[in-house]
């Protein structure tokens, strides 16, 4: 089935659509909600600071027994064209919308977690149509090996760059496309840099939703390109990041990836970039624990960044849309997977190979107020072909739920340059 330019060697396609939950499945799901037993906890009200508390959370889980309509869901999900192809021995699903543009713009749109292809799906119709004027693309939607529909890992060692080289394939050897723009948010940008720097003959732009690189420290690479960016950075250490890049200009807590003494929200990160099986049985077999361990990232990344302790999820983000999410990982089995993805990443060489490197194409980051970090544009301009850069005033960690036609503009308007500058044909 030719699906791309068909110039390549098209792998095995086969359409697919959602599935309705099976009966006896339902059933578990319904019986499980029915009997949950919630945790002990304090008496004092500590809000949000210890995790998610049992009055944000049992709502929801009487919603998703009561009220919650998968059915519905499925058909909105179902108004697209999705696909699974066997990449590197994986079943690798994928929604693709082609655009019926004649200047349309191949655009891989990669999610990270705790999301899957469904964040995309207030903004796919947009992209693909080039909305109020703007840019089109032929969209694809990639999931993750071990996320939603794409079948899992079956040997350790699949990070970032075992999915970069999934990704790669499906849009070259697989779609056909010659040359495209790659747009990601949390993994999905780790993965698209990989790509933007293993492929930039083929991966022509890169645009991101998360404002994250390594600073210019002294190194002779640095020292050579950018003196008075090093001499910056080396400032700041002494005199603080707001004295030097100005206030406002980054939010940095952690010093790795894992560093929960400086960063709690990090916490959930160290777990699952150490210990993914044994976390996997109570996420894996408690619907209510599933839907609390996502609860709290919903609640405390998205915008506004500083909620007040009665709000569960922000106005942006429905019930309906956020038990979607956790639908998905719990009718596909993935949760395990997904978070073993951490302890891959985090011990994937490709993946730190790449991090340090700059990368050539065009870049473009839009940093969200309320996304977990932020880091200097003078620091983003030492990492990457920086050819735009804008600061946002709404939205956080999950922008094409909370703020789609934001996110549309920004990349539209990214879209438009690369083909204004030739960079695509």
């Amino acid at each position: 089935m030719n699906l791309g330019q068909g110039k390549k060697n098209i792998g095995s396609i086969e359409p697919f659509e959602i599935p309705s939950i099976p009966p006896q499945r339902l059933a578990s799901l319904k019986e499980k909600l029915q009997n949950v037993e919630y945790p002990n906890e304090l008496e004092k009200n500590v809000g949000w600071k210890y995790g998610a508390p049992r009055r944000a959370v049992e709502p929801l889980v009487q919603a998703w027994l009561n009220d919650y309509n998968w059915e519905k869901a499925r058909a909105e999900m179902n108004k697209w064209h999705h696909y699974r192809a066997e990449i590197q021995s994986l079943r690798v699903h994928f929604i693709h919308e082609r655009s019926s543009n004649p200047d349309a713009v191949p655009l891989l749109m990669l999610n990270g977690w705790p999301s899957s292809f469904y964040e995309y799906h207030k903004v796919i119709d947009s992209l693909r149509d080039g909305a109020n004027g703007g840019q089109a693309f032929h969209v694809v939607i990639a999931s993750h090996a071990g996320f939603g529909f794409s079948e899992a890992p079956k040997l350790p060692g699949h990070g970032g760059s075992k999915s970069g080289g999934i990704f790669h394939e499906l849009m070259t050897s697989v779609l056909g496309y010659d040359e495209y723009m790659v747009h990601g948010s949390d993994f999905g940008t780790m993965v698209g840099k990989w790509l933007a720097v293993k492929h930039p003959q083929q991966c022509k732009g890169f645009h991101t939703a998360t404002s994250g690189c390594m600073p210019p420290i002294p190194t002779p690479g640095f020292l050579w390109s950018h003196p008075l960016k090093v001499a910056n950075f080396m400032a700041s250490i002494a005199l603080g990041m707001d004295t030097v890049y100005g206030r406002g200009s980054s939010k940095i807590k952690g010093r790795s990836f894992v560093d929960v003494e400086n960063d709690p929200e990090l916490g959930y990160c160290a777990i699952q970039s150490t210990r993914p099986y044994t976390l996997a049985y109570g996420l894996t077999d408690s619907p209510m624990g599933l839907l609390a361990w996502l609860l709290e990232k919903y609640h405390n990344w998205s915008y506004p960044e500083n909620k007040d302790d009665s709000v569960v999820l922000p106005d942006t983000i429905t019930t309906d849309e956020f038990l979607t999410q956790v639908t998905l990982f719990w009718l596909t089995n993935s949760i395990s997977s997904s978070i073993r993805f951490y302890y891959e990443t985090f011990n994937d060489a490709g993946v730190k190979a790449v991090f340090p490197l700059y990368v050539n194409i065009p870049s473009a980051v839009s940093c969200f107020p309320a996304d977990l970090s932020k880091v200097p544009r003078e620091w983003l301009e030492a990492n990457f072909n920086l050819q735009q850069y804008n600061e946002l005033d709404m939205g956080g960690h999950f922008p094409a739920l909370e703020c789609g036609a934001v996110l549309v503009d920004e990349v539209q308007r990214f879209g438009k340059f690369l083909k204004t500058m030739e960079y695509l044909k």
